[in-house]
């Protein structure tokens, strides 16, 4: 069964997706685009197969996840996909959403919805959404030039695991962080994987992918933002620092930690106390520790 609105497939058509075989899987690095049949249900359209790239689409999964997509940006879902054999409450208040925002819905089989997610686990609930996935730095530098008030910003040097990116996602949207700096290169991309552990939080904050990580710690340094990097290294205590005024935190990958090069583009560089044998957190928890410290003292 399908439901359609404005925001839906128009003209009788709706689409079939499936991740192209032979691709690598959504969090493990890389983004293999989606495969999609569109199939005429009314008129003279012909039914076609296609290969659209994830700079033109992108796969949603879950019910944060598509729940917090339908409040923020309706017109970026082309379609939802829901398993047929859900009728529950749940389900019946997300199509109800869908349906208010125009959003067309179809009932699909469990197996489709489970190729279509590529092992994400998804509730039963799919969603092509149309456009890139994340922003560039030339949104960065919309934000900074008309943001109101103090900047607030995480920035990542290079996360690689899925559940570690979602989970800093969802801790900095939780802070009021305005916005979260990624490396387009040697980092985890936004996989449905990644939006499902963010909660919703990825389709509410803005995440900026950027190719030049140094040249952007650089530019927020310009633009008047005290650029703090987390290290283990670090002779000054986090609960040290002054995190009240314009802010970027940065952090580095599982493992490795803050590289080198980029804790030299750094203010200052602090660490997180650890009062037991373990030297240091994993990479989301040092993230959440580090957020809400900065917004106890920014007053949140």
């Amino acid at each position: 069964m399908t439901t359609g609105g404005a925001a839906g497939v128009a003209g009788g058509v709706h689409a079939e997706a499936h991740h192209a075989a032979g691709t690598a899987q959504p969090g493990r690095g890389s983004d293999p685009g989606v495969n999609f049949t569109l199939r005429a249900t009314s008129g003279r359209a012909a039914s076609r197969r296609c290969f659209v790239s994830s700079s033109e689409s992108h796969i949603v999964c879950g019910f944060h996840a598509t729940g917090a997509l339908l409040g923020r940006c309706p017109g970026e879902i082309v379609a939802i996909w829901v398993d047929e054999r859900r009728r529950d409450a749940r389900m019946s208040a997300l199509l109800q959403q869908a349906a208010a925002q125009g959003v067309a819905t179809e009932h699909r089989p469990r197996a489709e919805l489970d190729r279509l997610a590529a092992g994400t686990r998804h509730q039963g609930v799919v969603a092509l959404c149309r456009g890139a996935d994340s922003g560039a730095a030339a949104d960065l530098n919309r934000y900074l030039a008309t943001r109101a008030g103090d900047a607030f910003l995480l920035v990542l040097d290079g996360v690689q695991d899925p559940h570690n990116l979602g989970a800093c996602l969802r801790s900095a949207e939780a802070a009021g962080a305005h916005g979260v700096v990624v490396p387009r290169d040697r980092a985890c991309p936004l996989t449905p994987a990644v939006r499902r552990v963010a909660a919703g939080a990825a389709e509410s904050l803005p995440v900026y992918r950027v190719t030049n990580l140094a040249r952007v710690l650089e530019a927020l340094k310009g633009a008047g933002v005290w650029v703090v990097g987390l290290s283990d290294a670090a002779g000054r205590e986090i609960y040290d620092a002054d995190l009240s005024g314009p802010l970027a935190l940065v952090l580095g990958a599982e493992g490795r930690g803050l590289r080198r090069l980029t804790g030299a583009h750094c203010d200052e560089l602090v660490r997180i106390p650890m009062a037991g044998a373990v030297p240091s957190l994993n990479v989301s928890v040092a993230a959440g520790v580090a957020l809400f410290e900065a917004k106890r003292q920014r007053g949140g």
